[in-house]
């Protein structure tokens, strides 16, 4: 379900949020990372109009008429250009249970997102990480701890005296920069850059 813009924004029309979301097959929903996918269900999710509750059994609610609901809203995410991102943004969040049927999200039911998810695991989790980044984020870590100890006086920053101060920090530096080349050289390989330019 796609987040509710605030009341000031204009959203586009329907006509407008095809053309812009044409062609988002599942293949690229796969390679997306979250907010892509985000901001792709936000422009031009076909339901942006409809009543968020419209894809969700009500407490209490008898068997027959969710049924009819759920096939109403089943209808409307078939025609959607964006399906396909929503159901992986639905997969990647773990909605749906197996054993209840009370909710409809990128197409699909809550029991088959459940079986859907147990069928990829694998790619989901990878994908889930790459969301997290956190891997992008170390790399950060130490890049700033890669500056701060390059740009620290020997002397004063751990109590250290002359050519030892100095050896010890250039090790420091060695050692950051070789887990800096290898975080990179590794993302390089995964996404198929191969080494730097």
């Amino acid at each position: 379900m796609p987040v509710p813009l605030p009341p000031t924004s204009r959203r586009p029309s329907t006509t407008e949020r095809e053309d812009d979301a044409e062609g988002y097959e599942p293949e690229q929903a796969r390679r997306s990372r979250r907010a892509t996918l985000q901001a792709a269900v936000d422009a031009a999710a076909e339901c942006a109009d409809s009543d968020p509750d419209a894809f969700f059994r009500e407490d209490g609610e008898a068997q027959r008429s969710w049924q009819a609901r759920r096939a109403d809203a089943l209808r409307v995410c078939s025609g959607c250009p964006v399906r396909a991102a929503c159901e992986e943004l639905a997969l990647r969040d773990g909605d749906g249970q197996a054993a209840a049927d009370d909710m409809v999200r990128g197409g699909r039911t809550g029991p088959e997102l459940a079986a859907a998810r147990t069928e990829h695991a694998a790619r989901l989790a990878a994908a889930t990480d790459a969301d997290r980044d956190t891997e992008g984020r170390r790399l950060d870590a130490l890049v700033i701890g890669l500056i701060h100890t390059a740009l620290a006086s020997p002397d004063r920053s751990r109590g250290e005296r002359g050519s030892h101060g100095q050896a010890a920090q250039s090790a420091r530096i060695r050692h950051l920069a070789a887990q800096i080349r290898e975080i990179r050289t590794a993302r390089r390989a995964r996404t198929g850059w191969g080494t730097a330019a």
